[in-house]
C-alpha cells in the first residue's frame, strides 16, 4: 500500500460489487443499500448479472455485479462509474475494472489472483495490475479467502460453507470504508436467516474481521468516506426493489378495493420476483398460481376478475406475446385486468438479464382488431408500488385491461421507500351495477363515462354471459351486425379515451429552454441528471417523461411544441418518437436511441444534447 490515499469528500459515492455468480455479490450490494438507506441516504442500485445458470468459476462470461449509489440527499441513477471497485477474483477484475473512476478505490482478494485465475481470466503475465494500467497505491490487496478460513476455523464448518462468507469480509470491509453501523447489518443477517442462527452468527463474524482489517491495517494510509444524510423526513422506510414494490402496489390496491388479489403467471426473467413475492402473502388474500404457460396465466387472470377479484398477469415481452389473444378477450369483455410486463432485452430470448424499453409499440397495438388498452410506464424502483396502484385502480374502475411497463433496470434496481399511509391512497371505486338496475340491466349498460357496468356473478337477478364474439349494445346477445360493431368499437376505444391521467410537469427552465428532454418510463433517473449536469454547464434545458402512454396527457401537444428543440431519449430504436409524431401533428423531434442492455450513461447523454443544443 502507498502511504497517502486521495481525501474524498464527497456529497455521494458509488460502489461497485464484483465476483463470480456464486459469491454472493447481490446479497452483499443489497445489505449494503439497505444500511445506507436505513441511515436515510438516498440509494440507488443496479445488479448486473449474466444469463448463465452457472458459468465456469472464475470465468470472464460468470461475473456478476451489483452497484450501489448513496448521496446524501436523493439521487437519480446508481452512477455511471464507482468510486469503489469490490473485485473477489481475476475475472472480476479485468471485466469490471472499466465501471471504475480514474483513482477509484479497489478491494481485491489476492488469493483469487494466482497462476490459474489470471489464466482464465486472459491475463498474460503475473503482474495483473501493471497490465491493465492500475495504480497498486488505489489497491486494497487482501488476501481474504485466507482471513474467512482463519476466522471461522473453529466453527465447525465446512469449507464449501466457508466460502459463502467471503463476501461478507468483502461487506465488512466496505462498511469500514464508509463508517457503517456493523449492528445494523448485523440485524439484517439475524432477520434473513432466522432459522439458521449459527449461519447469521458466522457472518456476522465474518463482517466484523473484515471490519477489523480495514481498520487495523489501512487506518493511517486510506481515509473513511461520510455521506450524510441532508434531510430526513420522518417515517418508516425500506430498501426496496421495483419487482417488490410493483407486487406491494398490487397488494395495496385490492384491499383499497376490497377485493381478492389473483396472480396468474408463469416464471420469466425478470418479472419472476413478483410472483414469489406475492406468493408470500397468503394472509392478505392474496392467490397466486404459477401456471403451465403464458397463456393460461393470462386467461386465468382474466376468469377470477369474471368472478369479482382483481386479476393480475406478469411476463416479460415474449410472454406478452403468447397473452395477446387473451389480453384481446379482456378487451371484448370489457374486464378489469393488470397485465404487467417487464421488460428485457430482445428480440426472443434476447438478453433476457438486461433491460431495455423495446415493447412499447407491441403493448400498445400487438394485438388484432381495434382493441384499445391503457399502457403505463414507472420511473423507478420505488416508483414501481404508486404506477402498480394506479394500474390496478384505472383498470378496475373503467372496466378495462392495463399495460403497466417497467423493466429488468427497475424492477431488480432498488431505492428508499417511505412505507405509505394506506388512509391517503386514492380511493378505488369499481363501477359495480346499481341494485336499482335490477331486472332491467344487460351486460354492455355504461355509466355517464362510458365504462361498462360490473355485475359480480352469484349477484342476484344479474345473471350474464360475457365472450369473444361481439354482443349487441342493447341486449348483449351475440351480434354480427355491421351498425353494431362499428358502434361497439368506437365505445371502447372513447371508453378509454375518457380515462384522465395527470398532466405532463416541466422540470427545469420551463419557459424559456432551449432543449426539452423527453422519455419514458425506467430512464427518468438518468434524463434527469443529464439535464443537471446540462444546467450546471450553463445550458437552458428542460425535462418531461411520461408515465402515462395511453392516453397521453391532455396537455401533451401543448408542451411538446412549446420548445425550439425536443429530443426523444429511449432504449430502443424510436418507438415513443414514432408514437409521438403520430398523435401530434408535424412534431419532429431529434432522437437518442440505444439499445445495449445496460441503463444511459449520464456523460453520454451529456455529450449528445450539447450538440444539439450547439446545432
Amino acid at each position: 500500500m502507498a502511504e497517502i490515499l486521495e481525501v474524498k469528500e464527497l456529497d455521494q459515492v458509488v460502489v461497485r460489487f464484483s465476483g463470480d455468480s456464486g459469491d454472493g455479490m447481490q446479497l452483499a450490494g443489497n445489505i449494503f443499500s439497505t444500511v445506507s438507506a436505513t441511515v436515510g441516504n438516498g440509494i440507488s442500485t443496479f445488479p448486473d448479472y449474466p444469463a448463465d445458470i452457472r458459468a465456469p468459476q472464475g470465468s470472464l462470461t460468470g461475473v456478476s455485479g451489483f452497484q450501489v449509489h448513496i448521496g446524501a440527499g436523493k439521487v437519480y441513477t446508481p452512477g455511471d462509474k464507482c468510486d469503489v471497485l469490490v473485485a473477489m477474483n481475476a475475472a472480476a477484475l479485468k471485466t469490471q475494472y472499466r465501471y471504475a473512476k480514474p483513482g477509484a478505490t479497489i478491494i481485491i482478494d489476492t488469493d483469487s489472483f494466482g497462476p490459474k485465475d489470471l489464466e482464465k481470466a486472459q491475463f498474460k503475465t503475473a503482474d495483473y495490475l501493471g497490465e491493465m494500467g492500475i495504480d497498486p497505491d488505489r489497491v486494497i490487496q487482501c488476501p481474504l479467502t485466507t482471513m474467512v478460513k482463519d476466522c471461522l476455523a473453529d466453527t465447525g464448518m465446512d469449507m464449501k460453507a466457508m466460502m459463502k462468507c467471503r463476501n461478507m469480509f468483502a461487506l465488512g470491509l466496505v462498511c469500514w470504508l464508509f463508517d457503517r453501523d456493523l449492528q445494523l447489518v448485523a440485524n439484517f443477517l439475524k432477520e434473513k436467516f432466522a432459522k439458521k442462527p449459527a449461519i447469521a452468527e458466522a457472518n456476522i463474524k465474518v463482517i466484523q474481521a473484515g471490519y477489523d482489517y480495514g481498520h487495523n491495517t489501512h487506518s493511517s494510509t486510506i481515509n473513511v468516506y461520510r455521506v450524510e444524510s441532508k434531510e430526513k423526513v420522518p417515517g418508516r422506510y425500506m430498501d426496496i426493489t421495483g419487482n417488490k414494490a410493483t407486487a406491494y402496489g398490487f397488494i395495496a390496491a385490492a384491499e383499497k378495493a376490497g377485493l381478492k388479489l389473483y396472480l396468474g403467471s408463469y416464471p420469466i426473467t425478470p418479472a419472476t420476483d413478483v410472483l414469489h413475492e406475492l406468493s408470500k402473502h397468503k394472509s392478505c388474500g392474496v392467490i397466486t398460481v404459477q401456471c403451465e404457460d403464458e397463456i393460461s396465466g393470462c386467461a386465468s387472470a382474466l376468469g377470477a376478475s369474471f368472478a369479482g377479484a382483481l386479476g393480475v398477469t406478469s411476463t416479460s415481452g415474449p410472454g406478452i406475446c403468447l397473452k395477446s389473444e387473451a389480453m384481446n378477450l379482456a378487451v371484448i369483455m370489457e374486464l378489469p385486468l393488470v397485465v404487467l410486463d417487464v421488460q428485457r432485452g430482445g428480440p426472443a430470448t434476447g438478453l433476457p438479464t438486461k433491460s431495455e424499453q423495446t415493447d412499447l409499440l407491441q403493448v400498445l397495438f400487438g394485438r388484432n382488431g381495434e382493441s384499445p388498452m391503457p399502457v403505463m410506464a414507472a420511473t423507478s424502483p420505488t416508483d414501481c408500488f404508486d404506477a402498480a396502484y394506479q394500474a390496478c385502480k384505472m383498470a378496475l374502475e373503467h372496466m378495462t385491461p392495463v399495460v403497466l411497463l417497467t423493466d429488468a433496470f427497475v424492477a431488480n434496481g432498488s431505492g428508499a421507500f417511505r412505507l405509505p399511509d394506506m388512509a391517503k391512497l386514492d380511493p378505488i371505486n369499481p363501477p359495480y351495477v346499481p341494485e336499482e338496475m335490477k331486472g332491467k340491466w344487460t351486460p354492455y349498460m355504461r355509466a355517464e363515462n362510458g365504462t361498462r357496468y360490473w355485475a359480480v356473478p352469484g349477484r342476484e337477478g344479474f345473471a350474464h354471459i360475457l365472450g369473444g364474439l361481439e354482443k349487441d349494445n342493447a341486449t348483449g346477445a351475440i351480434s354480427t351486425n355491421p351498425e353494431n360493431h362499428d358502434l361497439m368499437t368506437r365505445l371502447r376505444q372513447q371508453k378509454i379515451a375518457n380515462i384522465q391521467v395527470p398532466d405532463l410537469e416541466v422540470d427545469g427552465d420551463v419557459q424559456d429552454a432551449d432543449l426539452l428532454i423527453v422519455g419514458f418510463g425506467s430512464t427518468y433517473g438518468h434524463l434527469r441528471s443529464a439535464m443537471d449536469d446540462l444546467h450546471a454547464a450553463g445550458y437552458k434545458v428542460a425535462q418531461t417523461h411520461f408515465k402515462y402512454l395511453n392516453p397521453l396527457p391532455a396537455n401533451t401537444a401543448e408542451v411538446l411544441k412549446k420548445y425550439k428543440k425536443v429530443v426523444v431519449a429511449e432504449q430502443n430504436m424510436g418507438q415513443l418518437a414514432a408514437y409521438l409524431r403520430m398523435k401530434v401533428d408535424n412534431f419532429v423531434p431529434y432522437q437518442f436511441n440505444q439499445v445495449k442492455g445496460q441503463p444511459f450513461v449520464v456523460e453520454e447523454l451529456v455529450n449528445a444534447f450539447t450538440e444539439i443544443i450547439n446545432k
